[in-house]
């Protein structure tokens, strides 16, 4: 059947031809994406969640510069294998404060989305420095020299600002005490009853407590991976707020 001559002139013409597939492509988009930006509840509440304390953010900061997505997902599917191996399956709540998510699709090595509190500080720090000490078959490489580096502070402050402009809810108060509370965090000598105030289940790590380093803050943040949301003997719907 030949076609209309206006419909092969469309097609033969590549500007015009490229113009209306974009055209398409973003009616279409906007009309799966726009809803969605007027649905109060795209996103449930869980009872537990909070934004990341300064040391956390600080270490997801570098946990993103140092590619460990790109071997680690984050993401716990719901076939019945994964939740044997990893625990109970992803809920989009728990990546709500995440600009990106970092639920990959990638593993490389294993899923980290329940990580926290399955090891102690200790060997974290030490499955950094060489993590075929801890684990033999591992293919990760070493990151030794992140203890080696003191993590950068005198930004803090304009990245949580920055986050809160993006939704992340951080108050006044949590941005104007960002650097006790890491510091609170980082040593494991401190008074941490403010940051748990401000953070609950805060989990301080091990490092010496006179310089804080790279190697804390990604510890700080590998520790509270999965613990916020608990899910034992109940359902997830059950946690919806």
């Amino acid at each position: 059947m030949q076609l209309p001559i206006r419909h092969e002139w469309f097609e033969k013409n590549a500007v015009f031809l490229l113009m209306g597939a974009l055209l398409t492509v973003a009616i279409g988009g906007l009309v799966e994406i726009v809803p969605l930006f007027t649905i109060e509840t795209t996103v449930e509440h869980v009872q537990g969640m909070r934004p990341y304390s300064p040391l956390e953010l600080r270490g997801r900061d570098i946990y993103v510069r140092e590619g460990c997505y790109l071997c680690h997902s984050q993401q716990i599917r719901t076939l019945r294998d994964e939740v044997e191996r990893y625990g109970h399956y992803s809920i989009a709540a728990e990546s709500m404060y995440d600009h990106p998510f970092q639920w990959g699709s990638k593993r490389i090595g294993p899923d980290l989305a329940r990580v926290g509190g399955k090891y102690s500080n200790d060997w974290h720090y030490a499955h950094l420095r060489n993590a075929q000490s801890m684990v033999p078959e591992s293919l990760m490489p070493h990151y030794a020299f992140l203890e080696q580096t003191p993590l950068e502070l005198d930004d803090l402050q304009e990245r949580m600002r920055t986050l809160r402009e993006l939704g992340v809810p951080y108050t006044d108060d949590d941005i104007a005490h960002a650097k006790e509370d890491l510091l609170a965090q980082a040593d494991p000598r401190s008074d941490n009853k403010a940051l748990l105030k401000r953070y609950p289940k805060a989990v301080e790590a091990s490092g010496s407590g006179h310089v804080v380093t790279e190697a804390d803050a990604l510890v700080a943040y590998l520790q509270m991976l999965g613990t916020l949301v608990n899910f034992a003997d109940t359902n997830t719907e059950r946690l919806q707020q």
